[in-house]
């Protein structure tokens, strides 16, 4: 029964999973030729190697054995959660950098070793390279900061 509650087994699953769930969405779309391919080709080859390196997964763990799944650890995963709600609320009321700031410090509470100078530092950061990325380079129409920038 370990065997199957291992880590490798239940990541093997998940690969199954999300390689079945893709390949139910991507079933009505054309799937064309090598040669010639439509829109559903490359989705449902990828679908496919997700599911044979899932199925090979469980083999191997089923075989080898791996690292029993530890207890969730609820903490993180929560305020990871809030944080990236909370960025999904701010983004177009607020603009890119408050949201930024909000998931930083949020997500940053999971850790537990909580240091502001470095969270500071992540927001800098953070903050900047989006702004260069997603403002300055693609050019998007986001807003930076809502009603100046």
């Amino acid at each position: 029964m370990n065997r199957f509650l291992s880590k490798d087994f239940l990541s093997g699953l998940m690969f199954i999973g999300f390689g079945l769930l893709a390949l139910y969405f991507g079933q009505k779309l054309a799937l064309g030729t090598p040669v010639r391919m439509g829109p559903g080709y490359v989705p449902r080859m990828l679908s496919l190697v997700l599911v044979g390196l899932g199925v090979l997964i469980c083999i191997v763990a089923m075989v080898s054995g791996s690292d029993p799944v530890e207890k969730p650890k609820w903490k993180p995963i929560t305020l990871v959660t809030i944080g990236i709600v909370c960025f999904a609320l701010l983004f177009e009321r607020a603009g890119l950098i408050p949201a930024l700031i909000v998931l930083i410090l949020i997500a940053s509470l999971a850790n537990e070793e909580f240091k502001l100078v470095e969270v500071i530092g992540n927001m800098v950061a953070l903050s900047v390279l989006c702004t260069l990325v997603f403002k300055v380079g693609l050019g998007m129409n986001i807003s930076i900061l809502r009603g100046v920038w």
